[in-house]
C-alpha cells in the first residue's frame, strides 16, 4: 500500500480533562475523508520544538496511514494547568486516550509512544486502563523512581535530577512572567547561566536540603521534596509502575540501551508484561538516554548498531510503525512471531535475537586477589586493601548511563584517568585465552569496612584492550546504611571498621572480551556528580554542608571473599 502523500495537520487542538482543564495537541492525519487508528505521544518537552517529533516524525506517521497527536502534558507549553511532575499522568493520560479514540477521524483504537518522560506516560495512562488504548513503544523508561530516576543505591541521581529541574524551568518562568517580557528576559539569562554553570561549580553546592542553584530561581520544589522524603516510597507510588505491571493489558515493546539510565528497568518493564502473560517484546542498542547514533561515547560501534538502521535492516520508527501495524491493523507481519528479543553484543559489535532474558549463560565468579588481579581461584589468606575516600575530592564522572550537562557526556570513555587516582582500586584478570562473551546481569558482592557511620561503594566493570586502554561496561553504587533496604528492611549506620558484605547491583550488561583483553573491576567510594557525596557523617539525607574523610577497608580473603559475577556466555 502507497503512503498517502498529503498530510492534514490541525494545530492547538483542545482537549477538556474531566476536570476541566484544557490540553492542547497538534494533530497529524492523511487529508480526505476516512477513520484512522491513533498514535499518541504526550510530552512535557514541547510539541512544537525538536523532541516532539524525535521518536516518530508525525508527518511520516500520518504518511502511514495514523492519526499522530502529539500533545503536551498539563502546565507546559500550551496546555493549561499546573506543572506537577509525573503526578497528574494517570488521569490525563486516560482522558487523553479516550478523547483521541472519540475524534471524527480516529477509528477508536490508539497506540502510545516515546521516551522517557513520555516513556513513563504511556505507562501511567496504561494502568488506568482506557479501553481504547491497544499497543505501546516505552522507549529508555523507568518503573522504579528509587533505580535510576531520583535514587539508585541510595544514593540521589544529583547529575539527572539537577539539570534535568533546572531544564524545566524555563516554560515556568515563561508563565510566571507572561505579559511582561522585560522580567521574563532577565528570568531567562540568569535561568540559563545557572545551568551553564551547574557543571562546572553547582553541582558542587551543599546541603542539598538547600541546593542553591534551584534555590535560586524557585523553579523545581519537587527536588527538595525528593531530598526530604528521601525513604518514602509511598510519596512517589504516582510514579512507580514496579508491582503494577499485572495491570498492563496491552501490547508492549520496550527499547533501551546499554549506557542508559533506565536500563535496568526497560528490561524489567519487559520481563514483568512476560510474567503477566501479555505480548511484549525487547530490544537493546549499544546506545545512551540521548544518543542512539554511531559513535557514543568513544567507541564506534559500527554503521548497523544506529537506531536510524538498526542491524541494517530497518529504522526505528518504521519498527515502531511495524508494531503499531500489527496491533492496530490486525498487519500479518510476522513481528510476534519473530524472537522476542534483540540484543547489541559490544566486542562483536554484532545484533543477535534471543528467546528469554537474562539469556543461557553460566554464571561465575571473579574474585578479587591480592596484588590488584582478578582471578577465578577464591583466595587464601591475604591482607585487604584500603584507600581514604574525601568528598571534598571526590573521583569525577567519566562516561557511563549518564544524562549530565556537556561536561559529563554519556557512554563508554577510556577509564585510565580515573584508575590512575589513589581512592580507586583496580582488579584486573589475566589476558583472556580466547574470546569471552558476558552478556546478562552483573553484580558484586564486596566485603568492606569504613571509619565513617555511613559511607558508599561503587563497582564498575571495565573491559581492557591489549594496549592498556580501559571502557567502562556498567557499575553500580550502594550506599551502607542504604544496604538491606531495598529487600524491605530498614536504613541503618554501620558501626565504624567493622566488615559488612555489600551487595551491588551492576545492572546488565553485552560484551564479547576478545581474546589478549583483559576483564577489570574497579572499586571506589564516589563517581560526582553523577551521585551525590556521600559526606560520611552519617546525618540524615541532604542536611550535610561540610565532609568527614571516610578510611575505606575492602577485604578479599578466604572468610571474606569479594567478587564480581558475570553471566560468561557458552
Amino acid at each position: 500500500m502507497e503512503p498517502e502523500q498529503t498530510v492534514t495537520v490541525d494545530l492547538n487542538v483542545p482537549a477538556p480533562m474531566r476536570d476541566g482543564t484544557v490540553l492542547r495537541a497538534n494533530v497529524y492525519r492523511p487529508a480526505g475523508e476516512g477513520r484512522w487508528p491513533v498514535l499518541l505521544t504526550r510530552l512535557p518537552y514541547g510539541k512544537d520544538l525538536p523532541l516532539g517529533a524525535s521518536v516518530l516524525e508525525p508527518v511520516q506517521g500520518a504518511r502511514r496511514g495514523y492519526v499522530v497527536i502529539v500533545q503536551d502534558t498539563r502546565g507546559r507549553f500550551s496546555s493549561e494547568g499546573d506543572w506537577e511532575p509525573m503526578r497528574n499522568e494517570s488521569e490525563d493520560g486516560y482522558d487523553t486516550v479516550q478523547w483521541a479514540a472519540s475524534l471524527p477521524y480516529s477509528d477508536g483504537q490508539v497506540g502510545m509512544y516515546g521516551a522517557s518522560y513520555f516513556g513513563y506516560t504511556q505507562w501511567s495512562a496504561a494502568l488506568t486502563k482506557p479501553p481504547a488504548l491497544k499497543a505501546m513503544v516505552p522507549f529508555i523508561t523507568w518503573s522504579d523512581p528509587y533505580n535510576g530516576v531520583v535514587m539508585r543505591g541510595g544514593a540521589m541521581e544529583l547529575g539527572a535530577q539537577a539539570r534535568w529541574q533546572l531544564q524545566m524551568g524555563f516554560d515556568v518562568l515563561v508563565r510566571r512572567h507572561r505579559g511582561d517580557r522585560a522580567a521574563l528576559g532577565k528570568a531567562f539569562q540568569a535561568l540559563a547561566a545557572e545551568l551553564d554553570a551547574l557543571g562546572t561549580e553547582g553541582y558542587r553546592s551543599l546541603p542539598l536540603a538547600e541546593f542553591a542553584p534551584l534555590v535560586r530561581h524557585d523553579v523545581a520544589p519537587s527536588f527538595f521534596e525528593n531530598v526530604a522524603a528521601a525513604t518514602d516510597r509511598d510519596r512517589l507510588a504516582f510514579m512507580t509502575i514496579k508491582g503494577r505491571h499485572h495491570e498492563v493489558e496491552v501490547p508492549t515493546f520496550n527499547v533501551g540501551g546499554w549506557y542508559d539510565i533506565f536500563l535496568h528497568d526497560t528490561i524489567a518493564n519487559f520481563n514483568a508484561m512476560r510474567e503477566a502473560g501479555v505480548a511484549t517484546k525487547l530490544l537493546i542498542g549499544p546506545w545512551s538516554h540521548g544518543a542512539q547514533s554511531n559513535p557514543v561515547g568513544e567507541l564506534n560501534f559500527g554503521f548497523g548498531s544506529q537506531a536510524g538502521l538498526i542491524d541494517l535492516q530497518i529504522d526505528f520508527q518504521s519498527l515502531q510503525l511495524r508494531w503499531f501495524d500489527r496491533w492496530l491493523k490486525a498487519a500479518e507481519n510476522g513481528i510476534t512471531t519473530e524472537p522476542p528479543i534483540k540484543l547489541f553484543v559490544m566486542g562483536a559489535n554484532s545484533w543477535r535475537s534471543e528467546t528469554e532474558w537474562p539469556p543461557p549463560a553460566a554464571p561465575a565468579p571473579l574474585y578479587l586477589r591480592a596484588g590488584g588481579s582478578l582471578s577465578s581461584k577464591a583466595p587464601g589468606e591475604e591482607r585487604p586493601d584500603r584507600y581514604d575516600y574525601d568528598p571534598a575530592n571526590p573521583v569525577p564522572t567519566r562516561g557511563g548511563a549518564l544524562l549530565m550537562t556537556p561536561e559529563y557526556p554519556a557512554g563508554p570513555y577510556d577509564q585510565r584517568p580515573i584508575e590512575q587516582r589513589p581512592d580507586v582500586l583496580v582488579f584486573t584478570s589475566e589476558p583472556l585465552s580466547q574470546d569471552t562473551e558476558v552478556t546478562g546481569p552483573v553484580s558484586v558482592r564486596l566485603w568492606a569496612a569504613s571509619s565513617a557511620p555511613d559511607t558508599d561503594f561503587i563497582a564498575r566493570l571495565c573491559d581492557v584492550d591489549p594496549d592498556g586502554r580501559s571502557i567502562n561496561l556498567t557499575d553500580g553504587i550502594l550506599r551502607a546504611r542504604y544496604r538491606d533496604w531495598s529487600e524491605g528492611g530498614e536504613l541503618s549506620a554501620i558501626e565504624p571498621d567493622r566488615p559488612y558484605c555489600y551487595d551491588i547491583d551492576l545492572w546488565a550488561t553485552s560484551n564479547l572480551f576478545k581474546a589478549g583483553h583483559r576483564i577489570r573491576l574497579q572499586v571506589t567510594s564516589s563517581c560526582f556528580p553523577r551521585w551525590d557525596r556521600n559526606p560520611n557523617t552519617g546525618r540524615p539525607f541532604g542536611a550535610d554542608a561540610g565532609t568527614a574523610v571516610a578510611h575505606q577497608t575492602i577485604f578479599h580473603d578466604r572468610e571474606r571473599p569479594s567478587l564480581v559475577l558475570l553471566p560468561f556466555r557458552q
